[in-house]
């Protein structure tokens, strides 16, 4: 089946720029980065000329000239017609294997402005690190694209669910029996991920099994790529790092705990290379002493997120009915399950106009440790996020970050249907309020519109 993308509203505000730059999409391997371009260029009555550059390393040279016209020449003797003709998208896929290309974009944009092109690659990094090229800042625009949302789940297996979802969003309003169904739809979506082509497997059947059929497909296939960026380490490493990596995330990163062989500097380099390659995303830990979040980060104290729920549950070996019991019974990576799907959902809510970037708020000390899952700034304020799987559990980490940073609201994401409360206590003499925001943590996507609407003062 064919699954619509939130991201076809980023192209067409792409496409209608007057003074359109070359359009870089960038995520990892398989989230349909390639299926989304089709899909634009079909909806808008596009001539797509696709060419993969990975079967055509051969043009280099062409493109290392940066001749726009001996670039557009080759290129058209390539696919059999003009490829800037009018009415003609230019597709250039895996850009990776020819750098070249990339400094080439930016003359295709100064002598050919009307020529829309769209570029994709799952390993740019390694690329430009490898050829020691730079992208061509200021004059290409990004798109960073992630795993399906649970919206656009919602979109692909019960659309009019997904309208109360986005009606909650703008209202605040809930029916109890939407609520329960976005429940189970959640618990789905644990198991399914949003790899497109798993949930396309799903979607088509209803299959759970057809859905973790291609999840181990997928899984194999990120291990059949680590030879392309290993860079002579140790492969056996990479795939002992890449199959722990599940199980870890959403823990403050120890080396020891991916390998203990290995040593601290080969675990960081291989947890490096997935980062790069977006098998993995970092939460990164900061003092929270204002914004920008990220100006008070700590490199070196971070939490991995895996690149996909479905994924990462596939991987741990979580299967459809221990999901089935998320409410009734606790299990070891239950809390990692929800907290998991957060930030898979937050990562990419600015709808892909920015690089994916998370925070966390960590203390460490001799006799207890705090630790707020997720900090999000709208404006001059932040707002601590707390994660609970359940429909309950204690708040005492974010007790600790009020009594540090006295934060006017603070949001709790669990399985309850929404609701808020003004929290008061007293602690070292001093008497402490704040509002706090109860979310289903299926509402994730649109936390950072429940931010602004606090930071304003404006409630559904």
């Amino acid at each position: 089946m064919e699954i619509k993308r939130d991201a076809l509203v980023f192209l067409d505000r792409w496409l209608n720029q007057p003074r359109r730059k070359p359009l870089v999409i960038r995520g990892a391997r398989q989230v349909g980065k390639s299926t989304l371009v089709e899909q634009f260029a079909a909806a808008r009555g596009l001539s797509l000329c696709e060419i993969d550059l990975e079967r055509h390393r051969g043009l280099k040279g062409v493109f290392a000239s940066l001749d726009a016209d001996r670039i557009c020449e080759e290129l058209s003797v390539l696919a059999g017609r003009a490829v800037d003709a009018p009415g003609t998208l230019l597709f250039l896929d895996e850009i990776q294997a020819v750098p070249e290309a990339i400094e080439a974009l930016r003359y295709l944009r100064q002598d050919r402005p009307s020529l829309p092109v769209v570029a994709a690659g799952s390993l740019l990094e390694f690329a430009l690190d490898k050829a020691r090229l730079s992208m061509p800042v200021g004059r290409i625009t990004y798109l960073f694209l992630g795993p399906l949302s649970f919206p656009e789940f919602l979109g692909a297996v019960e659309p009019d669910l997904r309208a109360w979802l986005e009606r909650f969003a703008d209202t605040g309003e809930l029916p109890a029996t939407a609520h329960e169904k976005l429940l189970r739809r959640a618990r789905q979506f644990c198991f399914v991920g949003g790899m497109p082509e798993a949930v396309a497997a799903y979607a088509d059947g209803g299959s759970l099994p057809a859905a973790s059929e291609v999840q181990r497909d997928i899984l194999q296939t990120y291990e059949d790529d680590f030879a392309k960026y290993a860079g002579g380490r140790d492969l056996a490493l990479m795939q002992e790092i890449f199959r722990r990596l599940p199980a870890v995330a959403c823990r403050k990163v120890k080396y020891v705990n991916f390998s203990r062989e290995a040593r601290a500097r080969e675990v960081k380099g291989i947890l490096s290379l997935f980062r790069k390659a977006r098998v993995c995303q970092a939460v990164e830990s900061t003092d929270a002493s204002g914004v920008p979040l990220f100006a008070g980060a700590d490199p070196d104290v971070w939490k991995p997120l895996f690149l996909d729920v479905g994924l990462a549950n596939h991987a741990c070996g979580v299967d459809w009915r221990m999901l089935e019991a998320l409410d009734a019974t606790r299990f070891v990576n239950e809390g990692a399950i929800a907290e998991q799907f957060v930030g898979q959902e937050l990562l990419y809510a600015d709808g892909g106009f920015e690089e994916p970037r998370l925070a966390y708020w960590l203390r460490e000390g001799a006799k207890s440790n705090a630790e707020v899952d997720y900090l999000l700034a709208s404006g001059p304020e932040i707002f601590p996020v707390e994660v609970k799987a359940g429909k309950s559990g204690t708040l005492r980490s974010l007790r600790q970050f009020v009594l540090a940073k006295s934060p006017r609201t603070a949001f709790r994401l669990d399985a309850n249907p929404p609701g808020r409360q003004t929290v008061s206590f007293s602690e070292t003499g001093r008497d402490f309020s704040h509002e706090l925001v109860s979310l289903p943590f299926y509402a994730a996507r649109f936390l950072p519109r429940f931010c602004e609407r606090e930071r304003r003062d404006v409630r559904p």
